[in-house]
């Protein structure tokens, strides 16, 4: 494997590696790596794009979202779909909801998923890095930085997007949540239905000032859009808000 053995030193034994896996297997892996081709901008949803400096996602580039916020990271990760290719890749998330994937608007059928790369992780990167668009990553632990400078020079080769759950260094964008809400909730009744959330984001160049924006990250249909946006139906009640007397509901939370 070139991209492999031109990044890292090759070993005389190598323990077996992780398999990967289709969401789907619908459609099928490209084969011509014309995810890795473009150049610019991988698009954003239109809540999204006034926190990034950009409006959309540098290709070739790492952006870490702080704690590792599962909705931010689907919310900003979902634009790939918009893209000539498509694809993405999710390593080291095992935990990973892919039915609130399929909502924030991911497409399941070009999807790959490596649950769990352990101490590999670099390698699947690496690889995959030529073949999809953008890679959602949850590292096994704190990543060296030597490590993240090998890896952006794939990054930069392949033009491919590399979305962190945590720090990462040299990230050029680190985005986060700094407050946040459900609503639908009260005295152990109702059903969840939405959260509010203001996302920070800041980094170098254009985004050193930092931004921030109210968004519903996601509202109750599951959309991602500002707060001050009004939705088609009335909005929910929030948590702390009174709720009368109902049925209870079981709601599941991905």
């Amino acid at each position: 494997m070139p991209v492999f053995e031109s990044v890292f030193e090759s070993a005389a034994e190598q323990p077996e590696r992780p398999a990967l896996r289709p969401v789907a297997l619908t459609a099928a892996v490209p084969e011509d790596g014309q995810a890795a081709t473009g150049r610019g901008l991988v698009p954003v949803a239109p809540a999204l794009r006034e926190v990034l400096p950009d409006g959309g996602l540098r290709r070739g580039t790492a952006v870490s979202v702080a704690g590792g916020d599962a909705g931010l990271l689907l919310a900003l990760a979902a634009g790939v779909r918009e893209t000539e290719g498509g694809w993405a890749a999710a390593i080291g998330l095992p935990d990973l909801g892919l039915a609130a994937a399929e909502g924030y608007g991911l497409d399941l059928r070009r999807l790959l998923v490596a649950d769990d790369p352990g101490s590999h992780w670099p390698e699947v990167v690496s690889v995959l890095a030529g073949a999809v668009e953008l890679i959602m990553l949850r590292p096994d632990g704190p990543v060296p930085p030597k490590l993240a400078t090998r890896l952006a020079a794939v990054l930069r080769r392949s033009g491919c997007v590399l979305l962190v759950a945590g720090p990462w260094p040299g990230a050029v964008l680190r985005l986060g949540v700094r407050s946040g809400r459900w609503f639908g909730l009260g005295d152990g009744y109702g059903q969840l239905a939405g959260r509010q959330v203001e996302v920070v984001a800041e980094g170098r160049g254009s985004a050193v000032r930092g931004r921030t924006a109210r968004l519903w990250l996601p509202d109750e249909h599951g959309a991602v859009r500002p707060v001050h946006q009004h939705p088609v139906r009335e909005q929910p009640q929030p948590v702390a808000g009174p709720v009368e007397p109902a049925a209870p509901l079981v709601a599941a939370v991905v």
